[in-house]
Order: C-alpha cells, then structure tokens, then sequence
C-alpha cells in the first residue's frame, strides 16, 4: 500500500500565488493533503482558499504570537496525519514536479529526502556565496555532533517520515530556531544519528508572484542554529547590519 502524504506550505500574505499552488499541486497529486501553514496573512489568501472547497486542502491561520516561517513548517509537519510529509515555498521556486521524485525515494524506504539546487547561481552570486559558505559552516557543526549531513543543508524542499520527525519536534520545541527559515538544520541537528537520507536535484525557478520576505534577519536567525560560533557569528553580523 503507497503511503500517504501532506504538503506543508509556509505563507505570509501569498495571494497572487496561493490558489494556483493549490490548484497546481491538486492536479499533480490528487491524493495528497495541502496544509497552508499562514502567519496571519492581511491578504484574502484565507478566503481563495475557502472558495476553493477543497477538503484536502486548508489555510491553518496560526498564533500571531508564534510568527515565523520555521514555526509554521514545523507546526504544520507536527499537524501531519500522514506517512509522509513535504514542504515547498508557495512562490513556484521549488517547481512542485520535484514532489513527485521525493515521494519516490520516501517509498523506497528513505527518512529523508532533501531537494538539492542544480543550478545555485539563479539565487544570484551574492547568495550563492553566502550559502555556499554557510553550508561549509553547517556541516562542520553537524558532524562535530555526530550528525548525519547532506548536499544542501540550506534546501527549504524536503520530504521525511512524519513517524520519525514528529518526536524530534515535540521533545525539542522549545530549542528550535522558530524565527528563521532554514527547518532542515534543525531536523538533522535534533534528529537520529542513523537517519537514511537522500536528496533529488532540481532547478530553483525565480519568485512567480509578489514579493520575496528574505531580509538579513534571515540570516542572523540562521547562524544562532549552528551553536556557541553560530551565535558569536549571529551577533558580529547583527552589528554589521545594525540589527
């Protein structure tokens, strides 16, 4: 028997690209749930949604107190009443095709399934650089905790078992970075050490609709997850950026 799958989705005011997420992903994958994890958006992304009648598929409006993208992914996995959960931003960065390949490779028997950029340079070189970087960081940290890593630790497209990351979630809440966007550190930094991972190369597209939320808070957020250097980072950052 296939397992079963939910679609975690991250939104903050996404009107111009929430319902044709919804209606694109619907029509690839009528099986799966969509779960809209939304900070309280003061668009109308709540009602098209609504109007959609879609019984698979919901805006979960979330508390305003606890804002934040990685909150609301991992609120939306620990909602998950499936086998599998996913995540993928709302904008058409991720091209939603890639769900399908990742939903392969978990029923073959996979913990996780992490969407590695082909082409990095689309982010442009600046950001290229700064993950590129951030990745060589992020792994040093994780293997000095005996952690397993992969080739994008940076990757917001992931796939896991929502049986193996749940408990990872609930017994490390209150130690997870809620405020940045990076939840697959977190994931690996907090889950097994014998996790079985794989990963699926794909194109990063540029933003269909709206405006990017990407800020050097982002970054600073990030850098607390990697530890006492991570943090010392996070505050030399923070003073060069006046934040």
């Amino acid at each position: 028997m296939s397992g079963t799958c939910t679609v975690v989705i991250p939104t903050f005011n996404e009107e111009k690209n929430i319902v044709n997420m919804a209606e694109y992903i619907r029509d690839l994958y009528p099986d799966f749930e969509i779960r809209f994890m939304d900070d309280n958006s003061t668009d109308n992304s709540k009602q098209l949604i609504d109007k959609l009648s879609d019984p698979k598929t919901k805006l979960v409006t979330r508390n305003p107190k606890e804002r934040g993208l990685a909150a609301s992914v991992l609120q939306g996995i620990l909602e998950a009443e499936t086998d599998y959960f996913m995540t993928i931003d709302c904008d058409f960065q991720h091209p939603p095709e890639t769900l399908g390949d990742m939903y392969k490779e978990m029923e073959k028997g996979y913990d996780l399934c992490v969407g590695n950029r082909e082409d990095r340079f689309a982010l442009g070189f600046v950001r290229w650089m700064g993950s590129w970087a951030f990745n060589i960081l992020a792994d040093l940290y994780l293997l000095s905790r005996g952690k397993r890593i992969t080739k994008d630790v940076m990757s917001g497209l992931i796939a896991g078992r929502t049986d193996k990351f749940q408990p990872v979630i609930r017994d490390n809440w209150g130690e997870l970075e809620m405020q940045g966007w990076k939840v697959l550190l977190d994931l690996l930094k907090f889950g097994p050490s014998d996790l079985k991972i794989t990963d699926i190369k794909y194109k990063f597209g540029k933003r269909a609709k709206g405006e990017s939320h990407l800020n050097p808070r982002v970054a600073m957020t990030t850098f607390n997850q990697l530890g006492r250097v991570g943090k010392l980072l996070a505050r030399i950052y923070g003073k060069m950026y006046g934040i």
